[in-house]
């Protein structure tokens, strides 16, 4: 299983989701397709997804907190989808490493985004990453990593 390759297409659905209000579940329907998503790789993708989903009000709030100088919708779509999924993995799916989904993050931005978008994903990734607290199943925070 290639997890880049899931946490691209979690990316590109999230994208789509922010830019045009697609369905999620259709935009990963296609790019499964599209893409040749194994089953794992979807299962990893959609995991994402629903993560990001499901709490976006938290990341986003996370988002603005670390990002003093940029209004969320100020950020670019690309660099905001991929902040957001890879906060979601950070903070919601069990057994991630916070460096692992910070420097998947951040070579999606090389490939996606623009020249500054790597440095910028990099630096609040990482703000997000110190502040690292987790919900556990009793809707409680704790520290991870």
């Amino acid at each position: 299983m290639s997890r880049r390759k899931a946490r691209e297409a979690a990316f590109k659905v999230l994208f789509q989701v922010d830019q045009v209000r697609a369905d999620s579940e259709q935009a990963l329907a296609y790019l499964v397709n599209d893409h040749k998503l194994t089953a794992d790789e979807q299962e990893f993708a959609r995991l994402l997804i629903e993560s990001a989903l499901s709490n976006l009000q938290e990341i986003d709030a996370s988002i603005s907190q670390f990002s003093t100088d940029w209004a969320l919708q100020r950020i670019s779509a690309v660099d905001r989808s991929i902040m957001r999924m890879a906060i979601a993995e950070m903070r919601y799916v069990k057994g991630t490493q916070s460096v692992v989904a910070i420097d998947e993050a951040i070579e999606i931005a090389k490939r996606f985004g623009e020249e500054n978008s790597p440095g910028f994903v990099n630096a609040i990734l990482d703000r997000v990453r110190s502040d690292n607290t987790v919900k556990n199943e009793g809707g409680e925070y704790h520290t991870a990593d």
